[in-house]
């Protein structure tokens, strides 16, 4: 299990991964989920993936093939639309699966993989699609600008909360690791190293990036502040009328 997720926000792109691949009582592995790809002043595309690590490592392998072939039919570098980059991720994941069907139904396990792409094409606009392991995908809405896959459920109540296309990117990049660490706080199968990018509209240019411990300073900082905060909040919630004092009722006069 993982946890990805893409924001978009009016300024850019936000990115955020986990790099566990393996969790138990005595073995615990890590691999980067994250993928960058920039060529300034044309296109920047950032992948992240969750699901099978096979199918994962096959389709960027096979990415990687593409773009080192002059001759290649297409390549990350290809499509003028991002929509159909996530077209061809699809296809190179569903003929990984088809590949080894057989097998992995006789094993009774799964080669699926779910993308996140996001990035910008000059010319056209910054955006992010979901790629599912079926070869289809969907894009961010308005309602809700962002995008995840993995173990979503204990990151997404401050997400609903907080991002809005008028979030700042810095605010979003903030929200997206509270959305990690608290994943993380409650399912062992999601775990550090994070790794944390940001992309500004129209700038073509390399990504910022940043992969952060549980030793990092700023990680270990915004893990205390969170916490403190929510129990100063919690501290403060409406009393229920039983636990009113005397003290606390309107006296009449």
């Amino acid at each position: 299990m993982t946890y990805c997720l893409a924001v978009k926000v009016n300024r850019g792109l936000v990115f955020a991964s986990d790099s566990r691949t393996n969790a138990g009582v005595d073995y615990v592995a890590t691999y980067s989920k994250m993928r960058r790809y920039c060529w300034p002043g044309e296109r920047v595309c950032v992948l992240m993936t969750s699901g099978s690590l096979a199918t994962s490592q096959a389709v960027m392998n096979a990415i990687n093939r593409d773009l080192n072939d002059p001759d290649a039919e297409f390549s990350l570098r290809h499509g003028k639309q991002l929509y159909e980059v996530a077209q061809y991720i699809g296809k190179l994941s569903q003929q990984e699966q088809t590949l080894h069907e057989r097998a992995m139904e006789k094993s009774k396990s799964s080669a699926e993989s779910n993308f996140i792409l996001g990035g910008q094409i000059e010319g056209q606009a910054a955006e992010i699609f979901h790629v599912y392991p079926q070869g289809n995908f969907i894009s961010a809405s308005e309602d809700t600008p962002y995008l995840q896959i993995g173990e979503t459920k204990y990151g997404k109540p401050i997400l609903d909360r907080i991002i809005a296309k008028s979030t700042t990117l810095e605010d979003a990049a903030r929200c997206a690791m509270v959305s990690l660490d608290s994943t993380i706080r409650s399912n062992i199968s999601v775990g550090p190293p994070i790794e944390l990018a940001m992309y500004q509209n129209d700038s073509f240019d390399e990504p910022f990036h940043h992969t952060y411990t549980l030793n990092s300073p700023m990680y270990k900082s915004m893990k205390k502040q969170w916490t403190d905060g929510l129990h100063r909040a919690f501290e403060q919630l409406p009393r229920f009328d039983w636990e009113k004092t005397k003290a606390d009722e309107p006296t009449g006069e």
